[in-house]
């Protein structure tokens, strides 16, 4: 199993979120990676965190989301972040992070997150029309695609098995 380097960033080239993950497959969806129980991220240079459960996540190809399934305990079961399309090169995913997220909870509790962000950054970066347009309808359809369609149902527990 090879190890990919996942690496966010903010609109202004500046480091967000990232870490090394477990190359687990491509299907249908995308690219999927994992990370076992106490592996750790970073957010830019702030110190290390150490993520308690494992969890995978989707890089889809030509897509403007990516999404974390989060293994049971965690409250957060899945985290789609509204994302520039990934830039993948061999071991390593890129993408921008374009603020917006959506969140199922356990108790099966959908909300978007980071609206008052996405604001702020379409004055503070200067997001294009189109680029703001877009993430808004891929966050609009998040919301109803992560109570209804897969791989949100029943796919990724495929690649949480594959990481435990």
């Amino acid at each position: 199993m090879r190890d990919v380097r996942v690496v966010y960033r903010k609109y202004d080239e500046k480091l967000h979120w990232h870490q090394w993950m477990r190359y687990l497959g491509e299907d249908a969806f995308g690219v999927w990676l994992g990370a076992p129980a106490n592996s750790v991220s970073q957010r830019g240079d702030e110190p290390v965190v150490t993520q308690e459960q494992a969890h995978v996540q989707l890089f889809p190809r030509d897509q403007w989301f990516t999404a974390i399934f989060n293994d049971e305990p965690r409250r957060t079961e899945i985290y789609c972040d509204v994302t520039t399309p990934v830039e993948f090169s061999e071991d390593v995913v890129t993408m921008i992070d374009l603020d917006l997220d959506v969140v199922k909870r356990r108790d099966g509790t959908i909300y978007v997150d980071d609206e008052d962000e996405f604001a702020e950054h379409q004055v503070k970066y200067g997001y294009p029309a189109d680029v703001i347009a877009t993430a808004q309808k891929t966050c609009d359809w998040l919301v109803g695609a992560v109570a209804n369609e897969e791989p949100f149902l029943t796919v990724y527990k495929t690649y949480l098995d594959k990481i435990r």
